[in-house]
């Protein structure tokens, strides 16, 4: 991984030149994505403000995994303003309902996002391609939780070995993101889109998770789960910084809670 260049570390603000140079010059991107960020883009930018630190963190050049903490539905529109802003083309695995939705499905495939087949035989396909991806430069983003935290103050809670698996098996980088204000938009598990008065989101990125030392490790359980368990780490104390107080010291665990993996848990004890 290239090493940043100075003055990358600024603080970048809506409605201001933002003081810190892009994190990379952007890649070609095909029609449909040119497309789908014509049209996100200026919803994302009419509907919410922002406060952006940790560019300085991304890789200048080549594939990575970007890890973010899951609040919300619409944590993938800060997401991909942020990175999108600092010269990435991100792309997203995302549940494949999503894929099937008329007119916004067929850009999403065509613009290369990935579907990820939860719970099926294909789940391996989405698997597949954020590794080809990586591997062909591209910025993959890896929810780690797999789905919207379950923490009561939405903490990240303990992470799925998706990102860990992609960055090991490409040994990249895996760059831990933590951000906050998109459950202000869309609450967690909640109904309804408040986009006015505009909420803030507030978004960092940290140095990439030392995974290093285990790459010649066999990709096993062990492996897995101490590799996320370090992106999981880096990513709350990145959120801690942001948003203030402190995460609780034994993570939340859906399974040893009795919850479902995927879905809105809520509806499931009704």
């Amino acid at each position: 991984m290239t090493a940043p260049a100075p003055g990358r570390d600024a603080v970048a603000h809506d409605g201001k030149a933002p003081s810190v140079e892009p994190a990379r010059p952007r890649a070609r991107r095909n029609p449909a994505y040119r497309t789908a960020a014509a049209l996100v883009l200026p919803f994302v930018k009419a509907t919410t403000r922002h406060e952006w630190t940790g560019w300085e963190h991304l890789p200048e050049e080549g594939g990575f995994v970007a890890a973010p903490n899951h609040l919300s539905y619409f944590d993938p529109f800060s997401i991909a303003h942020y990175l999108y802003a600092s010269g990435c083309n991100p792309y997203f695995l995302g549940k494949e309902e999503v894929f099937r939705m008329p007119v916004l499905g067929p850009l999403l495939v065509a613009s290369g996002q990935v579907p990820v087949y939860r719970k099926s035989g294909r789940a391996v396909d989405a698997y597949r391609a954020a590794v080809q991806g990586v591997d062909d430069g591209k910025c993959i983003v890896v929810f780690p939780e797999g789905t919207l935290t379950r923490d009561p103050d939405l903490w990240p809670m303990v992470g799925k070995t998706g990102a860990a698996r992609i960055a090991l098996q490409t040994h990249k980088p895996v760059i831990p993101i933590a951000h906050w204000g998109a459950q202000e938009v869309m609450p967690t598990y909640g109904k309804g889109i408040h986009l006015f008065p505009r909420h803030t989101m507030r978004v960092t990125a940290g140095p990439a998770v030392e995974l290093s030392d285990l790459y010649e490790r066999p990709l096993d359980g062990p492996t897995l789960k101490l590799a996320t368990e370090r992106i999981m780490v880096q990513i709350t104390d990145l959120l801690e910084g942001i948003r203030g107080g402190h995460a609780p010291a034994i993570r939340h665990d859906p399974k040893r809670a009795g919850e479902p993996d995927i879905g809105n848990f809520k509806k499931e004890r009704r």
